[in-house]
This record gives structure tokens, C-alpha cells and sequence, in this order.
């Protein structure tokens, strides 16, 4: 960081950045990444106020983020997070959306124990609820599958390298408590802010050697985005997905896309073809059970939700039944998912060997003892 900036008072700072990001359509100055990583780092010590923290990520999110504010936000999130290094050569981090699923079951908690069989660490993170969807996240499912989503990131990386887990689930409540402690007024605010889009590199557990990002997409302008902000963030790789619901989980019933960079180089994109893996399916993703209780949600983007304590504990069972070797919708998507991050890594020469390896795990049951 410019020494220059990082002596000035963060108040004056936040002070300037305001003046000049809050001035209209016609008139508002982007700023620099210094100047992004002060207003954020100001915001997360309780040095802004709320006021200013609202004007700040609006101002921002109203005349379009630049790449340079992302990067300094980002530098701000990580110089704030409690980031471990694993026992482990490799880890894979998985970002599925924090704001969670309302439309499908979501399959992804389950595959960092697939992964896990298959000897790849892999480690999944995301928090309670968060705007716009308040959907099912992963610590709902995992907790709703008796899995302990309260783990420090030290006890969390310590399950990668035990043989008998190698997975794990890390809250931000406990890698990044300061960022966690915004969510009320991310919620009063409404709207997606810069901190939606980058709050996912944080980064929690690195491998000792290579520490790979995954995740997934809906919008074809985030690929180059999140690659730029995974390199910036110091992720060796990246595979980046066009998934249902912005998740990790590409379509079961029609071919894909997905964006990938090695070793911090350039990005380029790939087909995915379902039925090429031998994947059958007539439904896009795992289906909501027809008898789960809806609930409303009034004058948030998505007015109705499905209940997420019903829908958690439904995304569990199907979870841990196709982790046991049932094939199903659930199933088939961790197969396509895994066999993306098998040949992303060089541990499957081709996409459907790695569809193969995944399907020998699951039908062996063992993945399940994993979670158990």
C-alpha cells in the first residue's frame, strides 16, 4: 500500500473518498485501490459509521465498481480474516453463494466430502443468511446433517489433515468476525454491494503448496471478474462455473460453461457436456420436495422463499443418501461437479474419467463415513 495513504487519518480519508464517489452519474471519481482498502479496513474497525459505510458501498455500487476498488476491498477483508495454513499440500476452496439457494436443493455442502475420498482436501465456507436471496446455505445443510459449522479456522484446516475427514465447513463468524458483524447493515441497505462479489476470496485455509478456488456464476461479466480477484487474492488456480442458482453446480440437463485459469495465469473458458459423462437427467438441478412449507418474505427481491429449515433438513437427506451410493438428481450432481474439479487439478486426464472416479467413491458408501 502507497505509505503515503496508509499514514493519513482513515476519517479524512473516508472523508475524500465520499466527496468524490457520491457526486452523481455524471460526476462521480472512482478511486484508487489504497484509497478502497482505507474506506474498507475504516468500515470493518468501526472507525466509518454506518452512515458513512452505507454511502460508501452505494456510492461505489451506483457508479460501478472498478477492478482496482474490488482489489483494495479485498485487501481490506483479507488483512481481516484469521487465515490458516493446512496440514495439506493441496486445498480446495469451495465458494458456493452466501446468499444460499430458494429454487433447487442444494448438493454442493456435500462435495467437499466426496472430494475428500477421492484425496482431495477441500474446504466449503459461508455464513447464516445474507441478502438478496436468504436462501439455504451450506451451514444449514451441514448443520441440518450434524456437522459442526461452528469451527475455529485452525480446528477446521486440523480436519483436512486428519485422514479419516479431509473436509470442512469455516463460518465467517469465525474466519472474518468483523466482516460477519456488517450483515445488519448489508440487510438495511438492500441492494447487492462490492462486498457480495469479493467477500468469497477471503481465503480462509491454504494448502502448504497450491491452494485452488472454486465457484460458481450466473452473469456472463463475472468470470473475468472473479478470476482477476482470485489471482489478486493469491489463489494458484481458479475454476469458475456456470451454475444453477449462481452455484457450483452446472445444469444436469443441458451443456455448460465454465472459466478456468493455472498456476495464476490467464483465464480461458470450456464446454461441459452432462450427457457426455453419462449423465441422464430431466431436471436441471435436485427438485424441491412438492410438500415443503413455503414462507414470505415481504419487500425483499424474492418475495416468496421455501422454508429453509424444512428445505436444509430435505438437502441433507438427499445429501447424505447419494453420499451412501443412492443415484438420484443429487447424486449425478456431484458427479458432474467433482469430475470438473478432478480434471481441473490434473487428477483426471479427461472430464469423464473423472465422472467415473466420482461415481466409484460414491457407490462405495465410504464418503458417507466422512460426514458421519
Amino acid at each position: 500500500m502507497n505509505q503515503a495513504i496508509a499514514t493519513q487519518d482513515p476519517q479524512k480519508v473516508m472523508h475524500s473518498i465520499i466527496q468524490r464517489i457520491a457526486t452523481g452519474p455524471e460526476l462521480s471519481k472512482s478511486i484508487s485501490e489504497d484509497e478502497a482498502a482505507i474506506g474498507m479496513q475504516a468500515i470493518l474497525d468501526g472507525v466509518a459509521d454506518p452512515v458513512q459505510a452505507a454511502i460508501f458501498f452505494i456510492a461505489l455500487r451506483m457508479k460501478r465498481e472498478t477492478m482496482d476498488e474490488f482489489k483494495g476491498i479485498l485487501d481490506a477483508i483479507l488483512s481481516s480474516t484469521d487465515r490458516v495454513t493446512a496440514e495439506v499440500d493441496d486445498v480446495v476452496d469451495i465458494a458456493d453463494p452466501y446468499d444460499g439457494y430458494n429454487r433447487c436443493l442444494p448438493a454442493a455442502p456435500f462435495l467437499p466430502a466426496l472430494l475428500a475420498e477421492l484425496g482431495v482436501a477441500a474446504v466449503n465456507h459461508g455464513l447464516e443468511a445474507v441478502g438478496p436471496k436468504y436462501g439455504v446455505t451450506a451451514r444449514h445443510v451441514l448443520r441440518a446433517a450434524g456437522v459442526k459449522v461452528d469451527l475455529s479456522t485452525a480446528e477446521a484446516a486440523a480436519r483436512l489433515a486428519d485422514p479419516a475427514l479431509g473436509w470442512s465447513y469455516v463460518d465467517q463468524a469465525r474466519f472474518c468476525s468483523r466482516l460477519h458483524d456488517l450483515l445488519p447493515l448489508r440487510q438495511r441497505m438492500i441492494k447487492r454491494q462490492a462486498v457480495t462479489t469479493v467477500e468469497t476470496e477471503a481465503k480462509p485455509i491454504a494448502g502448504r503448496k497450491r491452494t485452488h478456488f472454486v465457484t460458481g456464476y450466473v452473469h456472463k461479466p463475472y468470470p473475468p471478474i472473479y478470476a482477476q480477484l482470485a489471482r489478486h487474492a493469491g489463489f494458484d488456480s481458479a475454476l469458475i462455473i456456470r451454475g444453477v442458482e449462481g452455484g457450483v453446480m452446472p445444469s444436469l440437463r443441458q451443456a455448460g460453461k465454465f472459466t478456468a485459469y493455472q498456476d495464476h495465469g490467464e483465464e480461458v473458458e470450456f464446454d461441459i457436456d452432462p450427457v457426455a459423462l453419462g449423465i441422464q437427467q430431466s431436471v436441471r438441478a435436485v427438485a424441491l420436495p412438492d410438500n415443503l412449507p413455503k414462507s414470505e418474505r415481504a419487500g425483499d427481491e424474492v418475495a416468496i422463499m421455501v422454508d429453509v429449515k424444512a428445505t436444509a433438513q430435505a438437502a441433507a437427506e438427499a445429501g447424505m443418501a447419494a453420499l451412501a451410493g443412492n443415484q438420484g438428481a443429487t447424486y449425478d450432481t456431484l458427479v458432474l461437479t467433482a469430475a470438473m474439479v478432478l480434471h481441473h487439478l490434473g487428477r483426471a486426464r479427461t472430464l469423464l474419467e473423472g465422472a467415473d472416479m466420482a461415481r466409484a467413491a460414491l457407490d462405495s458408501g465410504k464418503a458417507l463415513a466422512r460426514v458421519k
